[in-house]
């Protein structure tokens, strides 16, 4: 009986054995796969970690990119202001150098006309004493002797030279019968009339001329009382 127990007593502790190792060989499968586990939780981890590293380097680099593309772009400027700047100068001096030369064009043009007109002037000054003595000299003919050839030949070359005169400019000033204007008449006596006003040119003793409206010889009149 007491055999009996005994090996009663074996068995159990038998079938707890195989019952402690089947418990353990089911729970290393588990463990195991927890380790696969970590080490897939580990491998994400440090992947993560590359991919944010790639993408900080990626940033930095494109901030690289970007500071060199501005810096490039802040010296281009500075070139275009630089040469945008230096053309304005030579602009303003080309415009100078044109405005001085367009005053000096004018006033060269100027001072020829003045020196022309002072030259022309005095010429005319020396030729109206030749047309003088040509009026005079036609006065003087008798009247029974104008129609003679002489005569018509002093004619002839008095109307010439007035012509001439006339083409450049030479203009007899009108006196006899206008009122006295002292801008082209000079009053060398006063005489009573009938005929005219007072104030009136009476007279005309010596033709007055202008040379393109300026005044070369003022007429020497005679003026009413």
């Amino acid at each position: 009986m007491a055999k009996q127990e005994k090996e009663i007593l074996e068995e159990e502790q038998n079938k707890e054995q195989v019952e402690d190792e089947a418990a353990k060989e089911e729970a290393c499968p588990q463990t195991e796969e927890e380790s696969a586990a970590d080490e897939e939780s580990a491998e994400e981890d440090g992947g993560q970690e590359a991919a944010d590293g790639q993408t900080e380097a990626a940033e930095g680099e494109a901030a690289e990119g970007d500071k060199g593309f501005f810096g490039k772009g802040r010296k281009k400027d500075k070139k275009e202001e630089a040469f945008k700047q230096k053309i304005e100068e030579l602009e303003d001096r080309v415009k100078r150098q044109m405005a001085e030369f367009e005053n000096f064009r004018k006033r060269t043009e100027k001072e020829k006309a003045a020196m022309y007109e002072v030259g022309a002037k005095s010429v005319i000054e020396k030729i109206l004493p030749v047309v003088d003595n040509f009026e005079r000299g036609l006065g003087s003919i008798p009247e029974e002797e104008r129609g003679g050839a002489f005569a018509e030949g002093m004619n002839m070359i008095y109307k010439q030279l007035v012509g001439e005169l006339d083409k450049l400019g030479v203009k007899p000033i009108e006196a006899l019968g206008k009122e006295f204007n002292p801008e082209f008449h000079n009053a060398v006596m006063q005489v009573a009339s009938e005929e005219y006003e007072s104030g009136v040119i009476a007279q005309e003793l010596q033709k007055g001329y202008t040379y393109h409206d300026v005044v070369v010889r003022h007429s020497m009149v005679a003026v009413t009382e």
